[in-house]
């Protein structure tokens, strides 16, 4: 267990490390992709895809970008409808759009992973839920094993919506919470009962969804390392099957509302990773909680804390999977897809989205082909934030070449991060440690070629 005693070390590390960086959901990160990227280089890719050699199988991400109410510390696209005006018109251009992707592919692909995400997409009601379902599921043909999660805020969802999910074949719920702290909440605008979180997670087992995810933050206003013990308490006390611990990714500049929050009531640098240690060492210790990737704690018969175990975790847009799935599919407004070894983004205003559908076009906003050494990067840096590991012989086996003669400069550059303790190496892999596990975002920032001589102060949050 990291130890904590020796603040003055510790206040060197982030001095040192915590400075802004991605979390390398994907690799190159999205600052990187194009914006001239066409909507018929997209159409290129899939039809790619459908000729290809390769694993027919997708994953569909889904994108409800309504909310009722702006949470404060939130970094995800949004749009404010507090009457539901929007809704209907946004699910006939859903439709639309995915059957311009249909018509492309030709045929219904297998689906391994269905995600839901948001926004909340609970803005929806039964019956809208019940029709976007209907037409993924007639567009596509979804596995019965397949993952199909959705993302909720217990605040704005019901009973009846949790079955109607349930009842279609959702098995993942994922609730956002942040902190059951009511003054935390009252500071972030997200006021959530603990009763009424408890009672959702109890209902949701009740009806049949096989997997729980709680998620919080830490770096938000008025935590402290003794408040946020409590919500740690009754995290344990609720226990989901899997948790998401996030660092508040602070970036004002592209999100002016958090501004909102007085700059005062921020616990200061080492008081947020004091949170964040703290949390770790109690849902380990106390709550028999395995620690999975950098942000994330499992149950030990958990299938992704196995597939931790057994080095079979993936990472994409939707967070640690155990899918391994290679192209997956954004739908809806500002999603975000990877076909054919390119990222897709698409358009991240209504009015926009819905001339392009108009024009039956893919909604495309910005993308990037990756090259040969994007690929390289990318299976690096997924290793070490999916296994904590990089092992020499499977990236020889990979690609053909030395890792020593490829990445000469960065194993110069990387004795500093063995002399802090963040990995270790040996004449067959690098492992990342115990410690340097809190900071593999920096570990992996030293193999993106395209972080070297940039200024990354005003594109990411900071690391810790």
């Amino acid at each position: 267990m990291v130890n904590l005693s020796n603040s003055e070390e510790m206040i060197r590390l982030l001095n040192k490390y915590n400075k802004p960086g991605p979390r390398y959901t994907s690799y190159p990160t999205a600052p990187e992709w194009k914006n001239d990227f066409l909507s018929s280089e997209y159409t290129e890719q899939i039809e790619e895809f459908k000729n290809n050699d390769v694993d027919k199988s997708l994953s569909i991400y889904n994108h409800i970008p309504f909310c009722e109410e702006r949470c404060l510390y939130c970094g995800c696209h949004v749009i404010i409808d507090k009457n539901r005006h929007y809704v209907d018109s946004y699910l006939d251009y859903l439709e639309k759009e995915i059957n311009l992707v249909k018509e492309i592919l030709g045929k219904k692909y297998p689906v391994r992973q269905l995600h839901w995400g948001g926004g909340t997409p609970t803005f929806l009601k039964e019956h809208q839920i019940e029709r976007l379902f209907g037409i993924l599921d007639s567009s596509f043909h979804i596995e019965k094993d397949s993952e199909i999660a959705i993302e909720i805020d217990p605040c704005v969802t019901s009973k009846e919506q949790i079955k109607c999910l349930s009842d279609l074949g959702f098995n993942r719920i994922s609730m956002g919470v942040q902190d059951f702290n009511p003054l935390v909440q009252q500071a972030v605008h997200r006021v959530q009962p603990y009763q009424l979180t408890e009672e959702l997670i109890n209902y949701s087992r009740e009806v049949g969804f096989k997997g729980v995810n709680l998620d919080f933050i830490y770096g938000l206003p008025l935590q402290t390392v003794e408040s946020f013990s409590k919500t740690v308490n009754q995290i344990i006390d609720l226990s989901p099957d899997r948790i998401a611990l996030f660092s508040y990714a602070k970036v004002p500049w592209l999100k002016p509302h958090q501004k909102k929050m007085d700059e005062n009531d921020f616990p200061s640098a080492d008081e947020k990773f004091k949170i964040l240690l703290s949390a770790r060492k109690k849902l380990i210790e106390e709550g028999g909680y395995d620690a999975i990737g950098m942000d994330h704690f499992a149950l030990q018969d958990d299938e992704i804390a196995i597939s931790f175990k057994n080095k079979e975790l993936y990472r994409n847009f939707m967070g640690y999977t155990v899918q391994k799935t290679g192209n997956f599919l954004g739908i809806g407004v500002s999603s975000i897809g990877y076909v054919n070894q390119c990222y897709i983004q698409n358009i991240k205003t209504l009015k926009e989205y819905y001339s392009a559908i108009d024009q039956n076009l893919l909604p495309v906003d910005r993308g990037l082909k990756l090259n040969e050494d994007d690929l390289i990067r990318q299976w690096v840096i997924n290793s070490l934030m999916c296994q904590f590991e990089l092992d020499f012989g499977q990236f020889e086996n990979q690609f053909r070449i030395s890792f020593e003669s490829y990445f000469r400069e960065e194993l110069v550059e990387i004795n500093t991060l063995v002399y802090d303790n963040f990995i270790e190496i040996s004449e067959k892999k690098i492992l990342v440690t115990e410690l340097g596990s809190l900071f593999v975002r920096n570990i992996a920032m030293l193999f993106d070629k395209y972080l070297k001589n940039k200024q990354v102060e005003r594109r990411f949050s900071q690391t810790v």
